[in-house]
């Protein structure tokens, strides 16, 4: 696993939600909005999709979860299919990893040990973002962005 410290810019997103329990649907809330980007011409080398878990089902009952996949946008896309929003800012240890069901299910089992084992805490203020860079996608790989705190910040312990 290939891994890095990026600070993300707060970024602009268009989204498709869906609240529930997290599994098999979200994979297809995925297909429908790639579905929306290859019909609107907009699935392309430069653009990054999102996944974001809103809601940590340990404490919110599964029926309330929320689950958004993203676009950037720059600009405006205007459309009934899709919310605007903004992704959070902040340092995040980007984790690449092969994208497939059995290596993304691997890592969503060891979250907590990845960002320990290269001496970062996680922030929980932040949700993790599954990251797809469409460029990355088409090479088989895709990232996890997990939020850390500043250096000189959080509780170390």
């Amino acid at each position: 696993m290939k891994t890095f410290i990026e600070e993300l810019p707060a970024q602009p997103v268009v989204y498709m939600r869906r609240t529930g329990p997290y599994g098999e649907e979200n994979r297809a809330l995925m297909q429908a909005m790639k579905a929306w980007l290859h019909d609107r011409g907009l699935w392309c080398a430069g653009g990054v999709l999102y996944a974001v878990a809103r809601d940590d089902p340990a404490v919110t009952p599964p029926k309330k979860c929320r689950y958004d996949v993203c676009y950037v946008a720059r600009s405006e896309l205007a459309d009934v299919a899709v919310r605007r929003g903004t992704l959070p800012a902040g340092r995040y240890l980007v984790c690449e990893i092969a994208h497939t069901a059995a290596a993304v299910g691997q890592f969503w089992g060891q979250v907590g040990t990845a960002a320990a084992a290269v001496g970062e805490q996680l922030d929980g203020s932040r949700p993790i973002l599954e990251r797809y860079p469409i460029a990355l996608v088409e090479e088989g790989r895709c990232q996890f962005c997990l939020p850390v705190f500043a250096r000189g910040t959080g509780d170390r312990g």
